[in-house]
């Protein structure tokens, strides 16, 4: 997954380079074959862009300085159509004058039939990626409408796929568009100064306030806050929220590397998943289900959908609760599961399980689920993300940035015994078989 950055500061400061590059070094460990940054200087947008990690673009950007401008976006590319190159890299311009830049994550999947019709219309194409096209599209809706966000409104309704965009435009200084369709993209809401990225740990460092948006949404952001449309151009509202951790938490803490920090914060990490969530007598309290009992009685099925090691949490979570409640659990892989005819109707309760909330075949089997008819409850660690959003309900984790990539944060902590799973193992045996019944 990409990395994306996007910052409007005070003139003043003129430090939107020192956030953006900033922004990505934090997104580093996603991982990535090339990276680039877009300014915004005078009645022009300059970019720079380089193949590899992202210390070659900083060497160029130390050989050949950039001024200082209040308005940047920054990107950093896994390559999928045109390979790991400087000309493949992000930002793209669009437009004979070049004035406007885009980045993006995802895939256009409609981008051969857009991409005919503009070279035939006498469009003239650097890349080899699916980017430049929608920045030609753009650059084009733009010189018809003015205005960033309408431009960006009219482009998005003929895209096919899942996508997050970031654009700029020289002559509207002060201004980022982004938009998103499956794709992540959260806001972060400063003083003076607002922010965009893939994930909250672009913007962590300079505040820990964001507004999570909705599928298929556009959003604007000046000194001033943050505008959000739908795609049909009606106005919209994010759900703001707080993030509950800080820069620190992203930083290796002594460790000598993140997935050790990880392994040895996971007793941490399960205590404040389970923080706030139980009763004096010890019995759950989970406020976030928004489902009331007579719907969880209805269930005569609950199906644990997730990839990897997600879905080995579903595993242990299958044998616990076929013992407490004798209804019968299915783990489905999530990228077989929209393709086997699954029996699943309303009296299912399918549970996806995410880290990141993005996961792509976990997102498309939660939408087939609903399509069937079932009741979704996603299990996730990442505010803004779509997973939650495309659910009935969601049960944060709590667990804190997952850095290592490797999954840590769903894993089960070695060795406190209250939760480990030895001790839950000894006490489903020592437990008296139950009769069958409700959750």
């Amino acid at each position: 997954m990409c990395g994306i950055v996007g910052y409007v500061g005070p003139k003043v400061d003129g430090r939107a380079l020192e956030v953006v590059m900033e922004g990505l070094a934090r997104l580093e460990y996603r991982g990535y074959d090339s990276a680039g940054v877009a300014l915004i200087a005078g009645d022009h947008v300059v970019t720079v862009k380089r193949a590899g990690k992202l210390v070659n673009l900083t060497e160029a950007l130390a050989e050949a300085p950039l001024p200082a401008s209040s308005t940047g976006i920054g990107h950093t590319r896994w390559a999928t159509h045109g390979g790991p190159t400087n000309v493949n890299a992000h930002p793209h311009r669009g437009g004979v004058d070049g004035k406007l830049a885009l980045i993006h994550n995802g895939i256009i999947e409609n981008f051969h039939g857009l991409k005919s019709g503009l070279m035939a219309d006498g469009v003239e194409f650097l890349s080899e990626t699916d980017t430049e096209v929608v920045a030609q599209l753009l650059a084009r809706s733009y010189c018809k409408t003015g205005d960033l966000t309408e431009a960006m409104r009219q482009v998005v309704g003929g895209l096919e796929g899942a996508f997050t965009l970031l654009a700029v435009h020289a002559d509207q200084p002060g201004v980022v568009v982004g938009a998103r369709r499956n794709s992540p993209l959260v806001v972060g809401l400063g003083e003076g100064e607002n922010f965009l990225g893939s994930d909250v740990a672009a913007f962590i460092g300079y505040t820990r306030e964001a507004l999570e948006l909705a599928q298929d949404q556009i959003v604007t952001i000046t000194t001033d806050g943050a505008r959000i449309i739908n795609f049909d151009g009606t106005p919209a509202k994010g759900k703001h929220y707080h993030v509950d951790w800080d820069a620190a938490a992203a930083e290796k803490g002594g460790y000598p590397n993140f997935m050790a920090k990880e392994i040895h914060d996971q007793p941490h990490a399960v205590a404040d998943t389970l923080l706030g969530r139980t009763d004096e007598s010890g019995r759950l309290v989970l406020d976030e289900l928004r489902m009331d009992e007579a719907e969880l009685r209805a269930i005569d099925k609950i199906v644990f959908i997730a990839c990897g090691t997600a879905a080995y949490a579903g595993m242990v979570a299958k044998y616990a609760i076929e013992h407490w409640t004798r209804i019968p659990c299915e783990v489905e892989m999530a990228h077989e599961f929209r393709y086997r005819d699954p029996v699943v109707n309303d009296r299912t309760l399918v549970v996806a399980i995410s880290q990141s909330g993005e996961t792509m075949d976990t997102l498309m089997a939660v939408k087939h689920a609903r399509d069937l008819g079932a009741r979704v409850i996603a299990i996730c660690n990442t505010h803004g993300s779509t997973i939650p959003r495309e659910s009935d309900a969601v049960l944060y984790t709590h667990a804190g940035p997952e850095i290592a990539v490797a999954s840590t944060r769903p894993s089960w902590p070695r060795s406190p015994p209250a939760t480990s799973w030895a001790s839950i193992s000894r006490s489903c045996a020592a437990a008296p078989t139950p009769t069958r019944r409700r959750p």
